[in-house]
């Protein structure tokens, strides 16, 4: 078959699925066959499909392996002799327990550029995902277990079968573990992606495991020893020259890991930034240009969903293109066959849009920015659904190599419905498989050389290569080999025109636990600031001593910022450092930088009192309220008398003046006098705070007017309400109660209740309760959260629900559920009392019901105030609202149906990322929310209004999913047909 005649059926098909979409949707008729309107999409010839491609100006692309010499490939890694093993996923998705996964081993005989060769390396593996060659073996990744696999018989298969770690998350089929790098610490990264898992050596209990949600492992070859590092996302895992590390995640395509774990877990009172975080510059959903078309069974799900035969997202209108949805492989293109301008560029695959999309990378502070290159296309595409670039890797000979799995179907099984699914084949295209070469006009291939033959000293030099496939595997055999060519690697490391040289040669060194002062101090003063930033990190190597200390200390101004974060973590690190001076300059620099306040507080874990008070030496910069109302919780969380002592004295010197800069930290610093045990209550008992208690009550007097006075601003008043929660109970009562009033702003009211519900008290609870008729719906949601976190407010909640006073429609059915796996008995009885009166509404039914809404002509103008009433609270469109849920900017392409069935059904396919937590904590609180942070020491929760929560692991008494989104069931309580139609028409012309 022709190119132009199986593009021409497909395009058929779909616009006739189109037709029978609308059809079926008007009529809402049933089939029980669809056979008819899923044909099946041919496959490609390999010999042919380089016409289905089209390619960014200036770029080709080129076949370089297919059927049968590789069938399904995921992963793939280059041995040091340039032969190419590939990881194949034949078990995929469904037929994991058959065994039929391997890894093959592809040789380019005649050097030519096209592989020539396969051999089955291992066989016999259920879902292996990723590879990396070690001491003339593999590491192999098929979950749950991570194995050492090495051919000592010389038969090309292997023999040696060793499992090194097990207990790697299998949930998921597209959520597991992926990308095995070598990193600049001389060990193995691995992605753990979504499903986590408790890992352990085989011969160790299972209560020795160690859970790994929310991170990912850096394994030391030797020794079989891991460490937990920063990461997580899904798929694709990539470090740039430098050893920055980005990866991507399902829709949030491009992210940077901004820090490594072993740091934060130093100070358990830390609550850091946020680990990952998404660096895309047209956010994490960003558009895409396909040029294939949407296959036939995604319109026949969408319209099966739409009329509520199936459960799931809706992908609207027939449209499921459009933004990200499956991006695979971030990978940073350091090839040298690549033109210098595109050195450091990130390269993402959209398996789910046949298309490969690239961004310039550029700093941005701490944080990089990603920018899209290509205006209104893509890098590549394809016509061909089967095209499904997975993963990338830079190549021996400088180009950019993609792996295209080559499915007609690749969607993860349990978002196929029964009755397409009958009509699939899911392992169509197990005995397919292309890999690629991405190039610029005008390449020329150059043969790969055996590095394995290479000398020491060969080996040296190639640390220096402008390609990085050569640099690391130079790297890697030097180490492997435990070189003596300590002489050599130290004069590569002094080299003055090969920044790249000189920063492998420290990682060598390093790995060979030959660094010393001679090599390491002359590179914190080197011109490049990523090598002064490493050699930073490298002194802690080191033994500590007067001259090491100095040399550190003379960064602190360096006019690099990451080099100063890199000394801000390290400062905490070297024995003896004088790090106060240090540390306080350092944020002094970029005070309200949170990555920074990271750096600087995970240093003093031991020290905090000798910071705040350096801090707190006039004059005084009120850029610094936040971090050092930070400390002010630690130093009061550790009780330390010296500490205690030191903050105390430096406060002291604070004024009424001071103000709202002084407030939030002698509130913090003081939050603990009251308990017993602690010397805080020491110091008050002996009357040694009494000056200190004057300066606060003015401070407090000087708040309570402004947030009284109807005069003043509502930020400002806002701001005052807020910091009088360093008051005490009866005080605050005085203030809140007339404060929620609905004379008074939303703003106002949600901000005293907030305050107010901050103290153990039964008055917010009666205030809440009487006034609840009064509340407008966003702050029921409010107040809900108030009394829902504490026992004693909930049985009263509960109770006036059950007897009338309060409608049971106004508590989403989610908080009811919760709420009958409380400890406490009472409050089990009635929730489950309350949630079978409620009735369990068919999600279904209720969609359906709604479809006249999708024909009602709807108001726009309407639709925008409807937005703000009932859906600011979580997200956010032109200037109004708060970013928590999905972002809505790209909602259109998705249609109306998509629309209207998430806003009905919230929990028909929750994506993880939005699923809500319950938190106990030892103060007796339950707290709700999505985790959006998670790092070695806390969590945080963030829900409605951007209220957040961050809890350190310490006070958490009980952390649970409720499996359910954190948009709550229930709107159409609250929007007729007509007001669906008008939110739908806004939501559906936003630009």
């Amino acid at each position: 078959m022709t190119l132009t005649n199986r593009c021409s059926l497909l395009h058929t098909a779909v616009a006739s699925l189109a037709v029978a979409f609308s059809l079926g949707n008007a009529t809402g008729s049933a089939q029980d066959d669809y056979s008819a309107e899923l044909p099946r999409v041919p496959a490609t010839p390999a010999s042919e499909t380089l016409q289905d491609f089209q390619v960014a100006d200036g770029f080709q692309i080129q076949l370089i392996a297919s059927e049968p010499l590789v069938t399904s490939p995921v992963a793939m890694e280059w041995a040091a002799d340039g032969s190419l093993f590939v990881c194949e996923m034949r078990g995929y998705s469904e037929d994991r327990d058959q065994g039929i996964s391997r890894i093959s081993h592809l040789r380019d005989v005649d050097q030519d550029g096209v592989y020539d060769s396969s051999t089955i390396f291992v066989e016999g593996l259920l879902w292996p995902t990723g590879l990396f060659p070690w001491d003339g073996g593999l590491f192999v990744g098929d979950a749950p277990n991570l194995y050492y696999f090495r051919d000592t018989d010389g038969d090309g298969k292997a023999d040696q079968r060793d499992t090194v770690l097990t207990g790697f998350g299998t949930s998921n089929v597209q959520g597991l573990m992926n990308s095995f790098r070598w990193g600049l610490d001389n060990r193995i990264h691995i992605a753990c992606s979504s499903t986590g898992g408790m890992i352990r050596r085989p011969g160790q209990p299972e209560s020795d495991a160690i859970n790994i949600r929310g991170r990912d492992i850096a394994l030391d070859p030797h020794t079989g020893d891991f460490e937990l590092t920063s990461g997580a996302a899904q798929h694709g895992m990539s470090f740039d020259d430098w050893g920055r590390k980005f990866v991507s995640s399902n829709s949030d395509h491009l992210q940077q890991v901004m820090y490594e774990d072993h740091y934060i877990g130093r100070n358990s009172l830390l609550q850091p930034a946020a680990a990952r975080v998404s660096i895309a510059e047209d956010g994490p959903q960003a558009e895409v240009f396909r040029t294939s078309p949407v296959e036939p069974w995604r319109i026949v799900r969408t319209r099966l969903r739409v009329s509520g035969k199936a459960r799931g997202p809706i992908e609207g209108g027939g449209r499921a293109a459009g933004y990200f949805t499956g991006a695979t492989g971030v990978t940073i293109v350091r090839g040298d066959a690549w033109p210098a301008s595109f050195q450091g560029m990130a390269i993402i695959g959209d398996v789910g849009s046949n298309l490969i999309h690239r961004k310039r990378l550029q700093p941005n502070g701490l944080k990089w920015v990603g920018k899209r290159v290509d205006p209104d296309s893509e890098l590549v595409t394809s016509t061909d659904i089967w095209f499904r670039p997975a993963q990338f890797a830079n190549a021996p000979d400088g180009s950019l190599h993609i792996i295209d799995v080559c499915r007609e179907v690749i969607e993860h099984p349990k978002s196929l419905p029964v009755e397409i699914k009958q009509h699939l084949d899911l392992t169509s295209g197990r005995d397919r498989g292309r890999l690629y070469r991405l190039v610029p006009d005008g390449y020329e291939h150059r043969a790969t050389p055996n590095l394995n033959r290479a000398s020491d000293q060969e080996l040296v030099d190639t640390l220096a290569h402008p390609n990085a496939w050569h640099r690391e595997t130079a790297s890697r055999l030097l180490v492997q080999r435990q070189s003596k060519s300590i002489t050599e690697l130290k004069q590569m490391a002094n080299h003055p025109e090969l920044p790249l040289g000189r920063l492998h040669a420290l990682a060598v060194l390093d790995g060979l636990k030959q660094l010393d002062e001679e090599t390491v101090f002359p590179r914190l003063n080197d011109p490049h600031p990523s090598i002064r930033k490493h050699a930073i990190r490298l002194t802690e190597k080191l033994t500590s001593n007067e001259a090491l200390r100095s040399k550190l200390a003379e960064r602190i101004d360096d006019p690099s910022i990451e080099v100063r974060y890199q000394l801000a973590f390290t400062a905490g690190s070297i024995d003896g450092f004088e790090k106060t001076q240090t540390l306080a300059h350092i944020i002094r620099q970029n005070p309200t930088n949170r990555w920074m306040q990271t750096a600087v507080q995970s240093s003093v874990a031991e020290g905090a009192g000798e910071l705040f008070f350096a801090l707190l030496k006039k004059p005084i910069d009120p850029n610094l309220i936040e971090f050092v109302g930070r400390l002010a919780s630690q130093i009061t969380q550790q009780n330390d008398p010296a500490d205690i002592r030191l903050a105390v004295a430096a406060v002291s010197n604070l004024s009424p003046d001071d103000g709202n800069f002084a407030l939030p930290i002698l509130g913090k610093l003081l939050e603990t006098r009251s308990r017993p045990d602690t010397v805080l209550r020491q110091l008050d008992d002996s009357g040694e705070l009494a000056e200190i208690d004057q300066v606060l009550n003015k401070m407090l007097e000087q708040l309570e007017r402004v947030a009284l006075n109807e005069s003043e601003q509502v930020d400002d008043r806002v701001s005052a309400i807020e910091n009088l929660r360093y008051a005490t109970a009866s005080r605050v009562s005085d203030v809140m109660k007339s404060l929620i009033d609905s004379r008074q702003p939303i703003g106002i009211q949600r901000a005293a209740m907030i305050t107010w519900g901050r103290f153990d008290s039964d008055e917010i609870t009666e205030s809440l309760l009487s006034r609840w008729s009064s509340l407008s719906p966003s702050l029921r949601e409010t107040a809900s959260e108030i009394l829902f976190s504490r026992p004693d407010r909930l049985l009263r909640l509960l109770t006036a629900i059950d007897s009338g006073d309060i409608p049971l429609s106004e508590v989403s059915r989610s908080r009811l559920q919760v709420a009958t796996k409380s400890p406490n008995s009472s409050i089990q009885k009635l929730a489950a009392k309350l949630l079978e009166s409620s009735g369990s509404k068919n999600r279904e039914q209720v969609v359906q019901a709604y479809q006249k809404s999708l024909h009602l002509p709807g108001d726009s103008a309407r639709g925008s105030k409807l937005f703000t009433a009932h859906c600011a609270n979580c997200h956010r469109l032109e200037d109004r609202g708060h970013e928590i849920g999905p972002n809505l900017a790209t909602v259109k392409t998705r249609g109306d149906d998509f629309i209207l069935a998430n806003v009905l059904d919230p929990n028909r396919e929750v994506n993880p990322q939005y699923l809500n937590y319950v938190a106990l904590d030892v103060d007796g609180r339950t707290l709700t929310g999505m985790i959006t942070e998670e790092s070695a020491t806390s969590i945080t929760l963030q829900r409605a209004e951007s209220a957040k929560d961050s809890l350190l692991r310490v006070d958490i008494e009980r952390l649970q999913s409720t499996g359910m989104s954190i948009m709550p069931e229930g709107l159409e309580e609250q929007l007729d047909r007509q007001a669906m139609a008008d939110l739908i028409a806004y939501l559906m012309q936003v630009k």
